[in-house]
Protein backbone atom coordinates (compact mmCIF):
# COMPACT_ATOMS: atom_id res chain seq x y z
CA UNK A 1 0.00 0.00 0.00
CA UNK A 2 2.48 2.71 -1.27
CA UNK A 3 1.33 5.89 0.07
CA UNK A 4 -0.12 4.64 3.35
CA UNK A 5 0.36 7.58 5.71
CA UNK A 6 -1.17 9.50 3.57
CA UNK A 7 -4.93 9.74 3.65
CA UNK A 8 -6.05 8.24 6.79
CA UNK A 9 -9.07 9.76 7.87
CA UNK A 10 -10.21 9.02 4.08
CA UNK A 11 -9.25 5.56 4.91
CA UNK A 12 -12.13 5.44 7.48
CA UNK A 13 -14.42 6.58 5.26
CA UNK A 14 -13.81 3.38 2.83
CA UNK A 15 -13.07 3.39 -0.87
CA UNK A 16 -16.31 4.16 -2.35
CA UNK A 17 -16.08 7.42 -0.69
CA UNK A 18 -12.16 8.53 -2.21
CA UNK A 19 -13.42 9.97 -5.33
CA UNK A 20 -15.36 12.76 -3.46
CA UNK A 21 -12.03 14.14 -1.96
CA UNK A 22 -9.81 12.73 -4.26
CA UNK A 23 -11.24 12.86 -7.78
CA UNK A 24 -8.21 11.34 -9.45
CA UNK A 25 -10.43 8.10 -7.96
CA UNK A 26 -12.02 7.97 -11.00
CA UNK A 27 -9.23 8.40 -13.31
CA UNK A 28 -7.80 6.38 -15.81
CA UNK A 29 -4.94 4.42 -14.32
CA UNK A 30 -6.18 3.39 -11.14
CA UNK A 31 -4.86 0.15 -9.10
CA UNK A 32 -5.84 -2.53 -8.04
CA UNK A 33 -6.95 -3.87 -11.10
CA UNK A 34 -7.75 -8.12 -11.67
CA UNK A 35 -5.16 -9.28 -14.24
CA UNK A 36 -7.32 -11.93 -17.12
CA UNK A 37 -4.15 -13.84 -17.91
CA UNK A 38 -6.05 -14.52 -21.01
CA UNK A 39 -5.99 -10.94 -22.15
CA UNK A 40 -2.52 -9.78 -21.08
CA UNK A 41 -0.04 -9.65 -24.27
CA UNK A 42 3.19 -11.45 -24.52
CA UNK A 43 6.04 -8.90 -24.87
CA UNK A 44 8.76 -10.25 -26.07
CA UNK A 45 10.90 -6.99 -24.99
CA UNK A 46 10.23 -7.28 -21.32
CA UNK A 47 12.97 -8.21 -19.86
CA UNK A 48 13.51 -10.17 -16.49
CA UNK A 49 13.07 -7.98 -13.61
CA UNK A 50 16.57 -7.84 -11.31
CA UNK A 51 16.29 -7.57 -7.87
CA UNK A 52 19.70 -6.19 -5.91
CA UNK A 53 18.90 -6.72 -2.06
CA UNK A 54 22.02 -8.46 -0.71
CA UNK A 55 23.25 -5.46 1.00
CA UNK A 56 19.74 -4.15 2.49
CA UNK A 57 19.20 -2.83 5.68
CA UNK A 58 15.83 -2.67 7.31
CA UNK A 59 15.34 0.43 9.37
CA UNK A 60 12.20 -0.04 11.50
CA UNK A 61 9.16 -2.21 11.39
CA UNK A 62 6.10 0.06 11.81
CA UNK A 63 2.29 -0.67 12.69
CA UNK A 64 0.15 2.35 11.49
CA UNK A 65 -3.64 0.40 12.53
CA UNK A 66 -3.77 -0.89 8.87
CA UNK A 67 -0.41 -2.32 7.75
CA UNK A 68 2.19 -3.42 8.82
CA UNK A 69 5.45 -1.51 7.22
CA UNK A 70 8.98 -2.18 6.90
CA UNK A 71 11.24 0.52 5.79
CA UNK A 72 14.68 0.78 4.28
CA UNK A 73 17.73 2.93 4.20
CA UNK A 74 16.94 4.59 0.73
CA UNK A 75 19.82 7.16 0.28
CA UNK A 76 21.83 4.77 -2.09
CA UNK A 77 21.78 2.22 -4.35
CA UNK A 78 22.24 -0.64 -2.16
CA UNK A 79 18.89 -2.19 -2.48
CA UNK A 80 17.43 -1.98 -5.88
CA UNK A 81 15.29 -2.77 -8.65
CA UNK A 82 15.53 -2.39 -12.28
CA UNK A 83 14.85 -4.19 -15.65
CA UNK A 84 11.72 -5.37 -16.56
CA UNK A 85 9.37 -2.60 -17.84
CA UNK A 86 12.02 0.04 -15.88
CA UNK A 87 13.97 2.44 -17.60
CA UNK A 88 15.86 3.48 -14.67
CA UNK A 89 16.99 1.87 -11.06
CA UNK A 90 14.80 2.22 -8.91
CA UNK A 91 15.49 2.05 -5.24
CA UNK A 92 13.62 0.27 -2.50
CA UNK A 93 11.94 2.45 -0.13
CA UNK A 94 9.48 0.10 2.13
CA UNK A 95 6.94 -3.30 1.69
CA UNK A 96 3.95 -3.60 3.86
CA UNK A 97 1.05 -6.29 3.45
CA UNK A 98 -2.45 -6.23 2.82
CA UNK A 99 -4.58 -9.15 4.20
CA UNK A 100 -7.97 -9.31 5.39
CA UNK A 101 -9.60 -11.00 8.73
CA UNK A 102 -9.81 -14.88 9.66
CA UNK A 103 -11.17 -16.69 6.76
CA UNK A 104 -11.35 -13.41 4.60
CA UNK A 105 -9.01 -12.86 1.39
CA UNK A 106 -6.92 -10.40 1.74
CA UNK A 107 -5.11 -9.16 -1.54
CA UNK A 108 -5.87 -6.32 -3.50
CA UNK A 109 -4.89 -7.63 -7.28
CA UNK A 110 -7.05 -10.17 -8.43
CA UNK A 111 -6.06 -12.87 -10.99
CA UNK A 112 -8.89 -13.80 -12.98
CA UNK A 113 -11.35 -12.93 -10.48
CA UNK A 114 -9.35 -14.62 -8.13
CA UNK A 115 -8.30 -13.64 -4.90
CA UNK A 116 -5.13 -14.25 -2.48
CA UNK A 117 -5.59 -14.64 1.18
CA UNK A 118 -2.87 -11.50 0.92
CA UNK A 119 -0.36 -9.51 -0.81
CA UNK A 120 2.98 -7.94 -0.39
CA UNK A 121 4.22 -4.81 -1.78
CA UNK A 122 7.56 -3.54 -1.84
CA UNK A 123 7.84 -0.01 -2.94
CA UNK A 124 10.60 1.51 -4.89
CA UNK A 125 11.24 4.86 -6.02
CA UNK A 126 12.77 6.45 -9.16
CA UNK A 127 15.85 7.93 -7.44
CA UNK A 128 17.45 8.99 -10.34
CA UNK A 129 15.23 10.96 -11.73
CA UNK A 130 13.19 13.00 -8.60
CA UNK A 131 14.93 14.45 -5.67
CA UNK A 132 12.94 12.30 -2.80
CA UNK A 133 10.45 9.64 -2.60
CA UNK A 134 7.71 12.72 -2.02
CA UNK A 135 8.35 14.09 -5.57
CA UNK A 136 8.52 10.73 -7.19
CA UNK A 137 5.23 9.48 -5.90
CA UNK A 138 3.29 11.93 -7.69
CA UNK A 139 5.41 11.70 -10.85
CA UNK A 140 4.08 9.56 -13.54
CA UNK A 141 6.99 7.32 -13.52
CA UNK A 142 8.18 7.75 -10.43
CA UNK A 143 7.67 4.73 -8.68
CA UNK A 144 7.68 0.97 -9.12
CA UNK A 145 6.01 -1.56 -6.93
CA UNK A 146 6.10 -5.32 -6.87
CA UNK A 147 3.30 -7.28 -5.98
CA UNK A 148 3.80 -10.85 -4.56
CA UNK A 149 0.58 -12.80 -4.10
CA UNK A 150 0.38 -14.76 -0.20
CA UNK A 151 -1.53 -18.55 -1.08
CA UNK A 152 -2.53 -20.67 2.38
CA UNK A 153 -1.30 -23.98 2.79
CA UNK A 154 -1.57 -26.39 5.07
CA UNK A 155 2.42 -27.06 5.88
CA UNK A 156 4.89 -24.91 7.26
CA UNK A 157 7.15 -23.34 4.69
CA UNK A 158 10.81 -22.49 5.74
CA UNK A 159 11.44 -19.27 3.60
CA UNK A 160 8.88 -17.03 4.93
CA UNK A 161 10.26 -15.51 8.61
CA UNK A 162 8.85 -15.34 11.70
CA UNK A 163 6.62 -11.95 11.68
CA UNK A 164 9.57 -10.64 14.83
CA UNK A 165 12.32 -11.36 12.78
CA UNK A 166 11.93 -8.36 9.76
CA UNK A 167 14.16 -6.52 11.70
CA UNK A 168 17.79 -6.23 9.62
CA UNK A 169 16.28 -8.40 7.43
CA UNK A 170 16.72 -9.27 3.36
CA UNK A 171 13.36 -9.42 1.36
CA UNK A 172 14.96 -11.61 -0.65
CA UNK A 173 13.65 -14.72 0.85
CA UNK A 174 9.47 -13.39 0.33
CA UNK A 175 10.42 -13.83 -3.40
CA UNK A 176 9.12 -16.99 -5.13
CA UNK A 177 11.21 -19.07 -7.13
CA UNK A 178 10.08 -17.60 -10.73
CA UNK A 179 10.07 -13.94 -11.41
CA UNK A 180 7.80 -14.17 -14.40
CA UNK A 181 5.22 -11.12 -14.05
CA UNK A 182 2.52 -8.96 -15.72
CA UNK A 183 3.15 -5.37 -15.77
CA UNK A 184 0.66 -2.38 -16.04
CA UNK A 185 0.88 1.18 -15.18
CA UNK A 186 -1.41 1.86 -12.29
CA UNK A 187 -1.97 3.94 -8.91
CA UNK A 188 -1.24 4.02 -5.09
CA UNK A 189 -4.35 1.71 -4.03
CA UNK A 190 -5.03 4.33 -1.15
CA UNK A 191 -5.44 8.09 -1.23
CA UNK A 192 -3.69 9.99 -2.89
CA UNK A 193 -4.28 7.68 -5.34
CA UNK A 194 -1.66 9.12 -7.16
CA UNK A 195 -1.15 7.71 -10.68
CA UNK A 196 2.34 7.07 -10.35
CA UNK A 197 2.97 3.25 -9.94
CA UNK A 198 4.41 0.70 -12.35
CA UNK A 199 3.38 -2.17 -11.05
CA UNK A 200 4.86 -5.55 -11.69
CA UNK A 201 3.05 -8.29 -10.42
CA UNK A 202 4.48 -11.85 -9.98
CA UNK A 203 2.50 -14.87 -10.88
CA UNK A 204 3.74 -17.44 -9.25
CA UNK A 205 2.87 -16.90 -5.27
CA UNK A 206 4.50 -17.64 -1.85
CA UNK A 207 3.12 -20.01 0.49
CA UNK A 208 1.90 -19.53 4.15
CA UNK A 209 0.49 -21.21 7.20
CA UNK A 210 -2.80 -20.54 8.39
CA UNK A 211 -0.73 -20.53 11.95
CA UNK A 212 1.60 -17.71 9.76
CA UNK A 213 -1.47 -15.66 8.77
CA UNK A 214 -2.48 -15.88 12.03
CA UNK A 215 0.68 -14.46 13.34
CA UNK A 216 -0.15 -11.12 11.06
CA UNK A 217 -3.61 -10.74 12.50
CA UNK A 218 -2.23 -10.93 15.40
CA UNK A 219 0.56 -8.63 14.93
CA UNK A 220 -1.91 -5.96 12.94
CA UNK A 221 -4.75 -5.97 15.32
CA UNK A 222 -4.21 -6.18 19.52
CA UNK A 223 -7.61 -5.95 22.08
CA UNK A 224 -7.31 -2.00 22.16
CA UNK A 225 -7.45 -1.96 18.56
CA UNK A 226 -10.57 -4.11 18.20
CA UNK A 227 -13.12 -1.07 17.08
CA UNK A 228 -10.24 0.28 14.49
CA UNK A 229 -10.43 -3.70 13.06
CA UNK A 230 -14.00 -3.34 12.92
CA UNK A 231 -13.71 -0.48 10.56
CA UNK A 232 -10.44 -0.77 8.59
CA UNK A 233 -10.96 -4.73 7.86
CA UNK A 234 -13.13 -3.93 4.84
CA UNK A 235 -10.80 -1.05 3.50
CA UNK A 236 -9.01 -3.13 0.48
CA UNK A 237 -9.95 -1.36 -2.51
CA UNK A 238 -11.90 -3.60 -5.07
CA UNK A 239 -10.28 -3.86 -8.67
CA UNK A 240 -10.55 -0.65 -10.82
CA UNK A 241 -11.63 -0.27 -14.48
CA UNK A 242 -8.93 -1.07 -16.77
CA UNK A 243 -9.80 2.10 -18.82
CA UNK A 244 -8.35 0.71 -21.94
CA UNK A 245 -4.75 -0.30 -20.58
CA UNK A 246 -3.13 -2.80 -21.69
CA UNK A 247 -1.86 -5.69 -19.11
CA UNK A 248 1.76 -7.07 -20.31
CA UNK A 249 3.53 -10.38 -19.68
CA UNK A 250 6.36 -11.23 -19.58
CA UNK A 251 5.85 -15.08 -20.08
CA UNK A 252 3.53 -16.85 -22.84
Amino acid sequence: RPGSNWGFSALLKGPSEWHKDYPIAEGNRQSPIDIVPSEAVFDARLSPISLSYNNCTSVSISNNGHSVVVEFTDSDERSVIRGGPLENTYRLKQFHFHWGGKGCRGSEHTVGGKTYASELHLVHWNAIKYKSFGEAAAAPDGLAVLGIFLEVTLLEHLYFPNVTDFKGFNPKCLLPNSLEYWTYPGSLTTPPLYESVTWIVLKEPIYVSEKQMGKFRTLLFNEEEEDDRMRMENNFRPPQPLKGRTVRASFK
